[in-house]
């Protein structure tokens, strides 16, 4: 009996070759208007001497833009790269929320951040996410995915960091970061979420920087060019290129994200104004801003307040909420230990 291939979606690159091939990732999308159709999603592989494999993706949601923007150009200058190792780069791999400028799917309404590790005979996220965790993951050394807060969020530009599991590999995962030089790392809490793209890499012992890099659902000049830069750096200091002439980094400051304290959710519907800025300090106790319930606009509104000190590393775009809706998060200063 045949062998079922691990994925239905199927490759026109072969991750193997020698030198530089452009092509797509088919993935399968049978629907009223194409019985027999596909969705192709960009995809560039670039084999150079013996040396660690690097993945890049961007478009992980599709209203995040500092990640495929900065890969595309990327793209441009593959041609004229040499390097050591394999660099895999897929600029948006949620290529259909990516076209519609969607946080989710516009196909089948799902995040391909919270479904990993994804399903071979699911929806067309489920394949997206299963491809990856089946076929990208298990080839790479380093595994980079570039974010941004979206159309909902505006986040500090930062990367977002995990010590591996394997305490041997701590040195080189903070020497990547390093390097990296983004403004502010941030330890992430996502409060026992592990479907996502980064639980999955890490479930494979793989190295994996992540990032936020902008938001509002539009292309942060400052992020893209933070994640350019960065990108340079990281690919030399993984071993694939020679020194990048982009500015040196001046360094990344260590900040925390410990737990819901340092959460801000909407405890009501309600028009909210916040009382605080991308970037501000805060203690625990201040006012973070006021619910007003436009249903009865003469009622007096409800006092918000922030639960622990921090820094304000993201604040919500939209003005109305519902409950449980985040409004801010913050993160407080930190080391590795």
């Amino acid at each position: 009996m045949t062998a079922q291939p691990r994925s239905l979606i199927q490759s026109t690159v072969d991750f193997d070759r020698p030198g530089l091939q452009v092509g797509t990732l088919n993935v399968p999308y049978s629907h009223d208007r194409s019985a027999y159709g596909r969705i192709p999603i960009p995809v560039a592989v670039l084999n150079g001497s013996p040396g660690p494999t690097v993945l890049l993706t961007g478009g992980n949601h599709g209203d995040e833009f500092e990640g495929p923007l900065a890969l595309m150009k990327l793209l441009q200058r593959l041609p004229n790269m040499s390097i050591r190792g394999r660099l895999i780069v897929i600029p948006a791999l949620n290529f259909p929320a990516f076209l519609q400028g969607k946080r989710t799917s516009p196909i089948d309404g799902l995040n391909l951040n919270r479904i990993f590790p994804g399903n071979r005979n699911g929806s067309v996220s489920e394949m997206i996410a299963h491809y990856a965790d089946t076929e990208l993951f298990p080839i790479a050394d380093i595994v980079v995915d570039l974010h941004a807060g979206g159309a909902s969020f505006n986040h500090l530009p930062m990367v977002l960091a995990a010590l591996p599991a394997d305490v041997r590999r701590h040195d080189e995962y903070i020497r990547l970061i390093d390097a990296f030089g983004a403004p502010h790392t941030m330890l992430m809490d996502l409060l026992g979420e592990d479907r996502t793209y980064g639980a999955a890499v890490e479930r494979h012992g793989k190295l994996f920087v992540c990032g936020e890099f902008g938001g509002f659902g539009t292309c942060n000049v400052q992020g893209l060019s933070i994640v350019e830069h960065g990108l340079a750096r990281l690919l030399h200091a993984a071993g694939l290129t020679d020194a990048p002439e982009v500015p040196h980094s001046s360094g990344t400051r260590l900040v925390r994200v410990s737990g819901a304290k340092h959460y801000l959710f909407a405890p009501a519907h309600g028009v909210f104004e916040p009382m605080f800025q991308l970037g501000d300090r805060v203690q625990a106790g201040q006012p973070a801003g006021r619910l007003f319930d436009p249903h009865a606009p003469w009622q007096p509104p409800q006092l918000l307040r922030f639960e622990s000190e921090g820094m304000v590393v993201c604040i919500r775009s939209y003005t109305g909420v519902e409950p449980g809706d985040c409004i801010a998060l913050l993160a407080s200063e930190a080391n590795w230990a």
